[in-house]
């Protein structure tokens, strides 16, 4: 198996396509990248950016370059030497346009007889046999602006298929409708009564049964070419989570790659490994994420910053929100469990339904994959009864039932599980998902660099001991799973973070500062507005328009003052006065640009320090499009802005000629800092065999964090305001056997006679990236 040392991940779309890509492959090489990580690749929704509502499985899109433009990528990356991966969606289809898909345009005109019935997870029964569509808007009878027009049904500008014989001279176009194979309904109802699996609670992300061979076959039958071809060397697989036998699938991925490459978008939660039979090299990094961030958040703020907005607890809080989603966006889900209980249950529909949501909502991971992971479903089953007592005797009748299997079976068939364990396994996630990422993350503002994807923002720090234990494990158990800082799902870049992270060394000054723009634009909404300054404070400057985005949907997915559904009118106002006040008002402006300012500095340290981590760090370190720069995007679609290559490629090209660049607001130091230790590892990969802590001694040994990994030497600072407090390095050095060495940053030579000055190493950036150059 081909494993790449590094990627970089591109967003490929119809304004950056494939051909675009193949022009850019030279400068990835000489950044050092190994691997260009595409994401997906197949026909989408005309004009998605972000290509994740497949409608086409059959072919690369047209409008991202088609088969020729990735023959293209292909043939410039292998030449180059450098291996492609590519991001697949395996778990669901777009739906938006039904006549762009021809899969799902089938079983509207053909209801259960089309061959393509089989391969979306439809229960037919639940609505008379018809599959509901939530498109209706709110007027007072919407089924009037029914149009029979070239022989479909039309609603506004969406157009449906008409089947045969249902429609005859003369009937009017809700006749037609109401003999169709589907109903198109009123979208509120979709959250109780919509009778197809989606991705979440999007409408129109349907999900997939690549369970069934067949479904699987041609689902997957243009990704097989890929790999007969040699155009592609591996894949990431998008929500494994959503699929109904993750272990099955990637069994069956890996025989048709020829044994390439995988990697999947698996959240982890802190603790929890990876299924130890799955056919995966690992996750593409947000375990590793997590702990990079608390590396860099000084835990003397955690008592400050917790009261300065006081909330619930976080376990509390994840608990509501969970089961708010359970019980609303995500009852259809519920519904359907609730509908697959053995007739002899002796569990009432609503008292069945009380249990599952709460079960949900108590479970502690996003699924189980029964065998393994058993446990889980009994942790949630006490947990819920201790929330619910009334509960424990449907908590018992359900564990059963949710888990049928005997103990000690280890090969199990989804024929064996039966559909309600499988499906309540796909259910759990969704919930987790949409109850934790977007709605508890924008609640739980203490420090908001914590609140990202795979992470529990209830873990404040990771001190330097446990870091190094961790990445001890990953070198032992998981070398070839990808890390990441930033993804095109990050909540905020990793340079945002690097910023915001630095207020939990000064949690006294960020108090007085909040306290200030509170009293000056106050929102009414104390953990929403910590979250919106902490989050300008750390992208600044942005954007008027960048920061009215973000804030409406930050807190309408936060759904305390505001809703999608239900928006606040007067909060919202407030809410957006109060950030044209940071640009308009002087008084409130000052206060963030002078807070900005105060950390600007060690925002940066924080930055190279947590890249060269991730870079050199056990596993494969991605780099996603532009963040070689500062990058301080915010939540989707800000995080797919364009990248200014030309930009990029002029900056390198100057090192040749220049010393090392100034650590400022330029960017050309953290490109320099990112390619030197990309073209290393690429160059020398026998150096990052291995990982052996560096001791560190002195007064300041605290804020130094080293490694070897069998020839590398990475050095690292943290805490740097604390540092600056205690009056520096000092006495501080790292331990090294005597030698020469070569800083591969600044090119600057070290001679250690056992010992090497921090304040040596740290003269120019507070990163060190060491080699032995006397041969030793």
């Amino acid at each position: 198996m081909r494993t790449p040392l590094s990627t970089y991940r591109l967003q490929i779309r119809p304004s950056f396509t494939l051909f675009d890509a193949a022009e850019l492959v030279p400068y990835l090489a000489d950044l050092g990248v190994d691997w260009v990580y595409l994401s997906p690749i197949l026909t989408a929704e005309e004009g998605s950016d972000h290509g994740y509502d497949v409608t086409d499985p059959s072919r690369v899109d047209p409008a991202r370059g088609g088969a020729e433009g990735l023959k293209a990528l292909s043939d410039a990356a292998h030449a180059a030497g450098l291996g492609v991966l590519v991001d697949i969606v395996p778990n669901h289809m777009g739906i938006a346009t039904p006549s762009a898909n021809k899969w799902w345009w089938s079983v509207l005109a053909e209801g259960r007889g089309s061959r393509y019935a089989e391969a979306f997870d439809i229960d037919w029964d639940a609505a008379d046999g018809k599959l509901r569509l939530p498109v209706l808007g709110d007027g007072g009878n919407e089924l009037d602006q029914l149009k029979l027009a070239d022989g479909e049904l039309h609603y506004y500008d969406n157009r449906y298929p008409i089947a045969e014989g249902t429609a005859a001279e003369g009937d009017s176009a809700q006749d037609v409708h109401a003999r169709q194979h589907y109903e198109l309904v009123n979208w509120r109802r979709a959250d109780s009564e919509l009778n197809y699996r989606r991705f979440f609670g999007v409408n129109t992300l349907a999900g997939i049964r690549v369970e069934e061979p067949w479904v699987f076959d041609e689902a997957h039958a243009e990704v097989k070419r890929w790999f007969d071809e040699g155009l592609v060397d591996g894949l990431r697989i998008d929500h494994p989570d959503g699929l109904a036998d993750p272990k099955g699938y990637l069994a069956r991925l890996r025989e048709i790659t020829g044994g390439a490459y995988i990697l999947v978008e698996k959240i982890l939660e802190p603790g929890e490994k990876l299924p130890a039979d799955w056919e995966t090299e690992g996750t593409t990094g947000y375990d590793a994420l997590a702990d990079i961030d608390r590396l860099f958040v000084d835990p003397a703020g955690e008592e400050q910053l917790t009261a300065l907005v006081p909330t619930e607890p976080y376990t509390d809080m994840i608990h509501g929100t969970k089961r708010v989603i359970a019980d609303h966006l995500l009852n259809s889900e519920v519904q359907r469990l609730v509908r697959l209980l053995p007739a002899d249950s002796g569990l009432e529909p609503a008292t069945a339904a009380d249990a599952l949501a709460e079960l949900l909502a108590c479970f502690p991971v996003y699924r189980s994959y029964l065998p393994e992971g058993a446990g889980y479903l009994t942790d949630a089953v006490i947990a819920a009864k201790v929330h619910r007592p009334d509960l424990a005797a449907a908590l018992d009748r359900l564990q059963g039932l949710l888990n049928p299997l005997a103990d000690g079976e280890t090969e199990v068939s989804l024929s064996r599980l039966g559909e309600l364990a499988v499906r309540f396994q796909q259910t759990s996630g969704m919930v987790m998902a949409k109850g934790v990422e977007d709605t508890a993350f924008y609640r739980y503002s203490r420090l908001t660099s914590l609140n990202e994807v795979g992470a529990d923002p209830a873990h404040f720090s990771v001190a330097p001991f446990d870091m190094h234990t961790r990445l001890i494990r990953r070198q032992l158990e998981q070398p070839a799973a990808m890390t990441a800082l930033t993804t095109h799902d990050t909540k905020r870049s990793e340079d945002t973070r690097a910023r915001i992270s630095v207020l939990a060394e000064i949690p006294g000054e960020w108090s007085e500062a909040f306290t200030r723009l509170d009293a000056l634009v106050p929102m009414n909404d104390g953990p929403m507005a910590n979250l919106l300054w902490q989050t300008f404070v750390g992208a600044w400057p942005l954007s008027r328009e960048r920061a009215h985005a973000y804030a409406e949907k930050a807190s309408r997915e936060a759904s305390s003052s505001t809703t999608w559904t239900a928006p606040n009118a007067e909060f919202e106002e407030r809410m957006h006065a109060a950030i044209d006040a940071a640009f308009d008002n002087p008084d409130v402006n000052a206060v963030i640009t002078a807070l900005v300012e105060r950390i600007r500095t060690a925002g940066y340290s924080n930055s190279l320090s947590a890249k060269l981590l991730q870079l050199t760090m056990p596993g494969v370190p991605d780099v996603y499009q532009g963040t070689e720069f500062w990058d301080r995007s915010l939540v989707d679609p800000d995080n797919r802005r364009e990248v200014d290559f030309a930009r990029r490629r002029q900056v390198a090209a100057s090192f040749a000629d220049a010393g090392a660049p100034a650590l400022d607001e330029d960017a050309a130091a953290k490109l320099l800092v990112t390619t030197r230790a990309l073209q290393l590892k690429r160059g020398r990969p026998e150096l990052f065999t291995g990982y052996v802590p560096v001791a560190v001694e002195g007064l300041a040994a605290e804020h130094l964090f080293g490694f070897d990994r069998g020839g590398a030497v990475s050095l690292l600072t943290r805490l740097p305001l604390g540092l600056e407090r205690d009056g520096g390095w000092q006495d501080t050095a790292v331990v090294l056997a005597p030698g020469t060495y070569r800083d591969v940053i600044t090119g600057t030579t070290h001679e250690s006679s056992g010992r090497v000055a921090a304040a040596d190493l740290f003269g120019t950036y507070p990163v060190a990236l060491l080699v032995r150059e006397d041969g030793k």
